[in-house]
């Protein structure tokens, strides 16, 4: 591997990060993950890490090394995260270790005795089965227990039984929070299932502190799995208490065709009035994480060779199906239809930027490559991945190790975070720190593209990434991009810019272009080559680039159609994860079911053209 290193004070003048030629924002990238669980979560209780906290996952956030609450052994980021959302299930919040505890308030209920009655010692089994009691309840079967899911909701969630655990939680949070330097962000994840146990859940966050947090109680599927009501909640409360929030989908892959739906939950066709209370909340999508890359799908973009990254097909159901993707669980295809809806009635119910996070339920934020410590328990270590994890019929080396959100705010604080998460100024990364920026507007010019301050002149001239574009005559748009890699990772093969547009029949169309290769390469097609020793672990930065920038105007423009275009950036070949592990445990990377190299990459926020 590249030897482990501090990162370098980057990125670089030419992204417009640094004091000489600032951009006119003064925005800069602030790295972190929304979407972590701790034992507080009730799954991550019962998969057997009742030791995962709030303390640990924001000391491990901040770099500092922690006892692994997976493995009991010390780990360490290689470099500190700037923000962390802890976003433990509002479905029975804390229950877990209050009910393991002297509480009473849950201990000398129905169901909290006969949980203690299951697992009196807390034994991976024992929990177990607790949690195969929970998944038959919450889906209505019959439990040997007597269980039901309203025994649940009324022993273990309603009322004020979550109060206690989520005051706690916001009170940690903000003893943790300090402005310009490491930022927590209060939050929640809603974690509806419906209609067969397709994926449609939502993390939630918010800019205020523990003390206007502790006025509600986080809204859960149990009170609601219809999405809609979900928003209605978050504009009564937001009315209510003057509070502000980002609600943010993830794991679109395994949503069952529910997550960019033709028909709402109710079975009406999605119409203009749900499009702009979706938009109210959702400006944004996490397009990467543990449980698979959502960007694309090959069956829905057969022309993009790269489209078929860390794709993971195992829906969350009892019988651990894969069934067949469709257009209403990838990104790409979202988007599209979001175009085809802007164009039947004038508002686009799909349209948000994309960040990466990781969905860890380990109780640590830990998805570098060489430093993974898996989704759960049950692939936390390297001889436990070639077994069932417990999600569907996956496998441990069927996780990803993926991903991290890129935000360009002004500073580091929960208010200039969520500022840019609601104008999407945001991007995903599958892992490694890549650098970027992405403008559009009609004023520039392949001299800006080597400006030495793409940043300065984007915003200037255009707008960022997450912005909209309109007509300037029949003039088409031009796009500033520039990348730099990560300094402890991979160089950087190639930035591509993807575009999606509605044609005349009004039917979505989509087109990838290499606007910048590395190595003097001219044609896309010729590949960057592969320096990964299949036998060390071990590759080489002798290809690829540090940087690249291009301009790049639209050749296919028409002034007449709705389009997106969003920056797409890729890494040279670098090893899986999974290698990692087999040469570890001196076996075929073959045996593992999984490629022994990928190319990382970064998605930025989309720019759309709106005729």
């Amino acid at each position: 591997m590249i030897s482990n290193f501090k990162r370098l004070l980057v990125p670089l003048a030419l992204l417009g990060l640094v004091a000489n030629g600032v951009s006119a924002r003064e925005t800069r990238v602030y790295w972190g993950d929304t979407h972590m669980h701790t034992g507080n979560s009730f799954d991550v209780y019962l998969f057997g890490t009742p030791t995962a906290d709030w303390d640990t996952a924001y000391r491990f956030a901040q770099g500092l090394p922690v006892i692994n609450p997976t493995t009991g052994t010390r780990w360490q980021l290689h470099t500190p995260l700037d923000f962390l959302v802890i976003s433990d299930h509002a479905e029975l919040l804390g229950a877990m270790p209050r009910l393991f505890s002297d509480d009473p308030v849950l201990n000398e209920t129905r169901t909290g005795q006969i949980i203690r009655e299951m697992a009196p010692g807390q034994t991976e089994e024992e929990l177990l089965k607790v949690y195969k009691m929970f998944v038959r309840a919450g889906s209505g079967e019959p439990t040997k227990q007597g269980v039901t899911g309203t025994d649940l909701f009324n022993d273990l969630h309603g009322g004020d039984k979550r109060k206690a655990a989520w005051d706690a939680y916001t009170e940690v949070a903000d003893s943790y929070n300090q402005p310009g330097q490491f930022t927590t962000l209060i939050g929640w994840e809603w974690s509806a299932m419906p209609r067969g146990g397709g994926n449609m859940h939502r993390v939630v966050f918010t800019p205020q502190d523990a003390k206007a947090a502790q006025r509600l109680q986080p809204y859960s599927q149990l009170e609601s799995e219809n999405e809609e009501d979900l928003w209605a909640w978050l504009t009564e409360t937001s009315d209510k208490l003057g509070m502000d929030f980002v609600a943010i989908p993830h794991n679109s892959n395994i949503s069952l065709g529910q997550m960019f739906p033709l028909v709402r939950y109710n079975d009406e066709p999605v119409d203009a009035d749900y499009a702009r209370r979706r938009m109210q909340w959702e400006q944004v999508i996490e397009v990467t994480q543990i449980k698979g890359d959502s960007e694309a799908h090959p069956m829905f973009s057969p022309t993009d060779e790269y489209a078929d990254f860390e794709t993971y097909p195992f829906v969350l159901t009892a019988d651990g199906g894969t069934p067949d993707p469709t257009e209403g669980d990838y990104v790409r295809s979202g988007l599209e239809r979001g175009l085809e809806f802007r164009k039947q009635f004038g508002v686009n119910p799909y349209k948000f930027g994309m960040i990466g996070s990781t969905d860890s339920h380990t109780g640590i934020s830990a998805v570098e490559e060489d430093n993974f410590a898996g989704k759960g328990q049950h692939d936390s270590k390297p001889e436990l991945r070639q077994h069932p994890t417990g999600l569907g019929t996956s496998k441990g080396w069927d996780m990803g190790a993926a991903g991290l959100a890129g935000v360009w705010a002004e500073e580091n604080t929960r208010e200039s975070l969520v500022a840019a998460f609601q104008r999407r100024e945001v991007y995903a990364s599958t892992g490694p720190r890549i650098t970027l920026r992405f403008f559009g507007g009609f004023d520039f010019s392949s001299r800006d593209a080597g400006s030495g301050n793409i940043a300065e002149v984007g915003y200037k001239k255009g707008v960022p990434m997450g912005g909209d574009l309109t007509p300037d005559g029949s003039r088409a748009p031009g796009f500033l991009v520039a990348a730099a890699r990560d300094p402890i990772e991979g160089n950087l093969d190639r930035i591509q810019i993807v575009k999606g547009w509605v044609d005349s029949s009004g039917e979505a169309q989509e087109k990838i272009y290499d606007v910048a290769l590395s190595d003097g390469r001219r044609d896309g097609s010729e590949k960057v080559g592969n320096t990964v020793n299949l036998e060390t672990g071990e590759y080489s930065n002798t290809i690829g680039a540090e940087q690249l920038t291009a301009f790049w105007e639209d050749p296919d423009f028409d002034p007449a159609q709705d389009a997106f275009y969003y920056a797409r950036v890729l890494q040279i070949p670098t090893p899986r994860y999974s290698l990692l592990d087999s040469i570890a445990l001196g076996i075929d990377w073959r045996d593992t079911k999984r490629p022994a190299t990928i190319q990382e990459r970064a998605y930025s926020s989309p720019i759309w053209f709106n005729p």
